[in-house]
């Protein structure tokens, strides 16, 4: 049996590991940290139990599917139930939307809330949801390379793409497609779910509003934690074996060609190592390859994020799972993170609430609250200092929306910045997705899942292709899976 290194036990890292046992291959798993997930981790406090990172689960087929593979029951590992609505959105001018699962429904109350003719909506999303039928499973599904050239995917795909996805900005795009503000402010939004700028995006990342708002959105059991561990146990039972505390310090190679790893000071010899390690840190320090290191660099970050997890003493009947308080300048507030590299002024806030479906993840009417603010990279920020200045508008702003008096029901705190992410995740300067989508041809330089510069090295995790998200990271463990094999 060949054995395989794997680097990190996010879920890009646990998703590889299973397939590859199940191919046959002799599994180890090295993690730095004494807990699995990378980001995608959980904790307690004073009586609240809070997720650590990502929070939307969309795509379940993608952790069905190793299930599948395994021919394990998931419901013995894993359960999850879908919603009747995605998110519930707050706009500065004080009007509201729930965005439900129902498209029609949606649509109409769009247009009895905003004015917004309900056909725009229904056509944006069924446009949606064919590019990302006909391109994004093209390029989500396969290696960019030359092999694509033989595929009738591709040639499908080449007469689906419309001229306004390359030419425009996500923005423009919406604004061609919506007459109201509101409906422009919550379309634009899907650029952050890879870290990017909608007024510089292309408009191809419209096609992310599909996995959400078409196809919509779920809830597991116990939190989005509990990913995370029932990849750990599936991976245990096809027989992956783990090793926490368990820092990885370089990757050993003779010539080009990786040949193990070097972990707290011991060597272990392997014939393929996978890294599901940020590809900056895995270049520049795994490899101390400078070169490489540095052409990752070219590359715009993509945003980060300020989080405060709060203990809440009391119920909020407005607010559900995923909510959203826009900022009344969207395009300030991009430009403020990406141009000027500073925490936003007066940001979007996104608050997301577990205990509305495990009552246990907090006391007896009480809530736990997930609430965090789109942030520039880490590049010699004071967080500490501009965290009361955030907390404060924060405040402000849902005091407004809710006619509450939100500080004093916060009975318990942690807060997590972009310098904490980078700390906690190696992710560089505590990008959530590595790069930004910023400009035209950024997909198509990102890292991809096979080195091209050392023989049995290979990438995944959302700093490389296709992506960051959850379901990007699982489509980037078949590719590599798939790429060994």
């Amino acid at each position: 049996m060949k054995r395989v290194a794997i680097i990190g036990s996010g879920v890009a890292g646990l998703a590889t590991a299973i397939r590859l046992s199940l191919k046959n291959y002799d599994v180890t798993v090295f993690e730095a940290n004494s807990y699995f997930g990378g980001k995608l981790s959980s904790f307690e406090k004073d009586g609240f139990t809070f997720d650590g990172g990502p929070s939307l689960f969309t795509a379940p087929e993608n952790i069905e599917a190793l299930f599948t593979l395994a021919k394990k029951d998931i419901n013995n590992y894993f359960t999850y139930r879908s919603l009747d609505e995605s998110c519930r959105y707050f706009f500065a001018n004080g009007k509201k939307i729930t965005a439900q699962k129902n498209v029609d429904a949606f649509a109409d109350e769009a247009e009895k809330v905003f004015g917004e003719p309900s056909e725009n909506i229904k056509r944006y999303l069924e446009n949606s949801k064919k590019a990302y039928k006909n391109i994004g499973e093209l390029f989500l599904d396969f290696p960019l390379d030359l092999s694509l050239i033989t595929k009738s995917e591709t040639y499908k795909a080449l007469f689906s793409v419309k001229f306004p996805y390359i030419a425009k900005s996500l923005n423009s795009y919406n604004e061609s497609s919506f007459k109201t503000p509101e409906m422009i402010q919550l379309f634009n939004r899907f650029a952050t779910y890879n870290g990017s700028n909608p007024y510089k995006a292309p408009a191809m990342l419209s096609m992310i509003s599909s996995l959400e708002q078409s196809q919509g959105t779920f809830y597991p059991k116990g939190g989005m934690i509990s990913i995370t561990n029932a990849l750990v146990q599936l991976a245990k039972d096809v027989g992956v074996q783990f090793y926490l505390n368990s820092k990885v310090e370089k990757i050993e190679t003779l010539k080009d060609t990786v040949n193990g790893v070097l972990v707290n000071g011991k060597n272990y010899k392997a014939d393929i190592v996978v890294s599901n390690m940020d590809i900056y840190y895995t270049y520049k320090n795994l490899l101390t390859d400078k070169k490489y290191a540095k052409k990752v660099l070219k590359q715009e970050r993509s945003s980060s994020a300020f989080i405060f997890y709060w203990g809440i003493n009391t119920t909020f009947s407005e607010l559900g799972l995923h909510n959203i308080f826009f900022s009344e300048d969207y395009k300030k507030e991009f430009k403020e993170i990406f141009e000027e590299s500073i925490l936003p002024v007066e940001p979007t806030i996104y608050v997301n609430i577990t205990s509305k479906h495990d009552k246990n993840h907090a006391p007896n009417n009480s809530e736990n609250w997930f609430v965090m603010v789109n942030a520039p990279a880490h590049n010699k920020h004071n967080w500490e200092e501009q965290k009361e200045k955030v907390k404060k508008f924060i405040i402000k702003q849902i005091n407004k929306q809710l006619n509450t008096n939100l500080e004093k029901h916060i009975v318990a705190e942690e807060t997590l910045s972009p310098l904490n992410i980078q700390e906690k995740t190696a992710s560089f300067m505590g990008s959530l997705y590595g790069t930004s989508s910023n400009s035209k041809m950024a997909a198509f330089f990102r890292q991809q899942n096979r080195s091209k510069h050392y023989k049995n090295l290979f990438f995944c995790g959302g700093s490389v292709h296709p992506g960051g998200g959850i379901p990007l990271c699982f489509k980037s463990a078949k590719l590599v899976a798939d790429g060994i094999q």
